[in-house]
């Protein structure tokens, strides 16, 4: 039985929500705010979210962003703007799928249906919620960086950026793999912004030296993580 997470803040849509897709057979959790969201998602897993846009607390754009700093569960978002600007955004964000209020049940089922086909197996990647390898400390739901025990302030771009390293560490990413993870629209950004945004993700973890850092370029490939000892 697929695990749906419904986060939606108006009651009677919740209710709706929870009825339609418990009768269809999956099992159903639901969360009325953007906190509550991610805590459910970080702590049970589920198959598959479908997510509000307009939520107290953290509204779903910052759901949907924070969600895929640790998994790529399939997420169909609802929401009651249906202007061409706001899907490109919800899809260019992460969104797997998009569509407006109000919305025929049938509909909402076959794009379910359809969204937990795609997921490889059913089983989605959800990475572990916190990074350390003894140098680098990354809690991605707090949205904390330690290097050495001392915390470092990252923007949001930085902070997926160093989240995308080291959870490849040892493997070469392009930059246009950096692009994609790391920046929430990447169209029309060209690849020196991935070059300039590691130089200053070095000088804030303290890592300014080439020579000394283990955040790599690898030239005409793009960069790599290594963790502390040179392993892979």
């Amino acid at each position: 039985m697929s695990r749906l997470l419904v986060v939606e803040d108006d009651p009677d849509i919740a209710l709706a929500l929870r009825l339609l897709f418990s009768r269809a057979g999956y099992e159903v959790a639901h969360a009325a705010d953007g906190r509550s969201g991610l805590k459910e998602a970080y702590a049970e897993h589920p198959d598959l979210v479908v997510l509000d846009v307009g939520l107290p607390e953290m509204d779903g754009w910052q759901v949907l962003e924070r969600l895929r700093d640790v998994s790529d569960v399939p997420v169909l978002v609802l929401t009651a703007h249906g202007q061409e600007a706001e899907k490109v955004r919800g899809l260019r964000g992460g969104a797997d799928d998009y569509l407006t209020k109000p919305f025929a049940n049938n509909e909402l089922l076959a794009r379910v249906e359809a969204l937990l086909r795609r997921s490889s197996t059913g089983q989605n990647s959800w990475a572990s919620q916190i990074y350390d390898d003894g140098l680098v400390h990354l809690d991605p739901t707090k949205r904390r960086v330690y290097v050495k025990g001392d915390e470092k302030r990252l923007t949001p771009t930085e902070f997926r950026l160093l989240n995308a390293l080291v959870r490849h560490a040892g493997a070469v990413l392009s930059p246009n793999q950096l692009l994609t993870q790391a920046w929430d629209d990447p169209t029309g950004i060209g690849q020196e912004r991935v070059k300039f945004a590691v130089l200053r993700l070095r000088r804030k973890l303290g890592w300014s030296d080439p020579e000394e850092s283990p955040i790599e370029s690898v030239r005409g490939f793009g960069y790599r993580y290594r963790r502390p000892g040179g392993e892979a």
